[in-house]
């Protein structure tokens, strides 16, 4: 087998071209990845010359690199952040401890979880993305995927460079074990479900980008606190990317709700379906599924592994070290929201116990700075209509209110009331299939189907009518 140059082929600031045992690893590891690429990759795209951003290094020169490449020749490169002089643990029982540069042995078996866990949902997303490329709004939008899904990729290497460098044959079974998984599988199934559901049509990419991709943006700000100072360092660098992959969904729905708004305004209707666009109420509906589903992804409201993970420095919270408390929290506590009979009621709970609900609270916050912007938009073409978030417990499969059935207004349903009113809530099959009927590919330079907007500005300063995507 031939070797691999690692300083070229894998950009890295690990000194990956001294360590002979990872370079072993990987040079296992790395046809794998290949193969796992073109099976499970994008689908018809692989000899396709795309215009993407390669990280060749951590500073701002280096990190965002522009040019045309096929992607499986793209260079899926290792970085960690740069280190904090003297930096100590921030949170739990090791606190003010210098942070560990080896895996602590106490806790090998669960870090190791948390990051199989975490490096699960990279290939995830690339398998549930593969077949979007045949139905592109525009070249603009194929070539932003394409960014997003290489980068996937890129993310993918960085939870394999930690397993393999740092857990030995442990860490080594794992890697390949993240690329037999298969999102939707039924026999190996991906760890999460959120990661298995089907992306069928470009709206539903958008909102998984959006939702789905931002609560990764939580979990990634949480592992970047870790006492583990590898992998805090590697989240921390990966949330740089990350932000680009919501900026995707944010501005991608956003051009969804123009262009309705622009139809409603000029066609004087709110039948927008009639003119190939997206009503608004499909998108509410739309928006309902795909934040129920992401909230899931939080966990349960109480959590004996959250306060166990923060309690050895592993997993912290959002925002750690701007928090203004003893960062230990044991007599701490924390709202959280329960059934309560025929109601819904707040009640306090030890705040160790409470952390997914209070990383899920973060992130209600911040997904609703993304619906007010949808929303000023809807307001600028003077329309009576607004976005909201559903209730937190609406639509839920994991946590207190997985086998309960609540209205988007929190409501407590019976089944009964349920049945009939969830069409008005979720996507319908007839929704569905009108969505997918608008799924036909736009290829030509600088147009945009017609139920999408085009962009304000292009990407890295070219034009909105630039050759993102080199088409035969």
């Amino acid at each position: 087998m031939a070797s691999i140059d690692y300083t070229e082929r894998i950009p890295n600031n690990v000194n990956l071209g001294e360590d002979r045992r990872l370079q072993r690893a990987l040079e296992e590891w790395q046809p794998k990845f290949l193969e796992w690429w073109r099976d499970m990759g994008p689908h018809g795209f692989q000899a396709t010359e795309v215009y993407l951003r390669t990280a060749v290094s951590v500073d701002p020169q280096g990190w965002a690199q522009f040019g045309y490449v096929r992607m499986p020749e793209y260079r899926w490169g290792i970085f960690l952040a740069e280190p904090e002089a003297a930096r100590v643990i921030p949170f739990g029982d090791h606190k003010g401890r210098p942070v560990w540069q080896d895996v602590p042995g106490e806790y090998r078996g669960v870090l190791r979880r948390l990051i199989v866990t975490q490096g699960d949902t990279e290939p995830a997303s690339v398998e549930q993305q593969r077949h979007l490329g045949r139905t592109c709004p525009s070249l603009y939008d194929l070539r932003n995927l394409f960014q997003v899904n290489v980068e996937e990729g890129r993310h993918l290497w960085a939870m394999v460079y930690l397993l393999d460098a740092y857990f030995g044959r442990d860490g080594r079974e794992e890697s390949e074990g993240l690329l037999e998984r298969r999102a939707g599988d039924e026999d190996k199934p991906r760890i999460l479900g959120a990661f298995n559901e089907k992306t069928p049509d470009w709206l539903s990419y958008l909102m998984f980008t959006f939702f789905t991709d931002r609560d990764g943006k939580y979990q990634l700000a949480s592992l970047a606190e870790s006492g583990f100072d590898p992998l805090a360092r590697t989240c921390r660098f990966m949330l740089t990317e990350e932000a680009h992959h919501m900026f995707v969904g944010e501005t991608g729905v956003g051009r969804v709700v123009q262009r309705t708004c622009e139809l409603m305004r000029e066609r004087k209707t709110d039948d927008v379906r009639r003119h190939g666009a997206i009503d608004l109420p499909t998108l509410q509906k739309y928006l309902n599924f795909h934040y129920s589903v992401s909230l899931d992804l939080f966990g349960s409201e109480i959590s004996t592994n959250a306060a166990n993970f923060y309690t050895m420095s592993l997993k912290g919270r959002f925002e750690e070290t701007k928090k203004n408390d003893d960062h230990r929290l044991q007599d701490a506590t924390y709202p959280v929201t329960e059934q309560d009979g025929e109601t819904m009621t707040v009640r306090e709970q030890p705040a160790l116990q409470s952390l997914n609900e209070r990383l899920r609270d973060d992130y209600i916050v911040d997904c609703q700075r993304g619906l007010d912007r949808w929303n000023r938009i809807i307001k600028e073409h003077g329309i009576d209509f607004e976005f909201r978030l559903p209730h937190r417990a609406f639509h839920r499969k994991i946590g207190t209110f997985a086998d309960v059935r609540v209205s988007p207004e929190g409501r407590l349903l019976t089944e009964a009331e349920w049945g009939p009113k969830k069409r008005q809530w979720l996507p319908t099959p007839e929704d569905e299939a009108y969505v997918q009927s608008l799924m036909q590919p736009v290829t030509e330079r600088g147009t945009f189907a017609t139920w999408i907007a085009p962009p304000a500005r292009g990407v890295n300063s070219q034009p909105v009518d630039f050759d993102y995507v080199r088409l035969a």
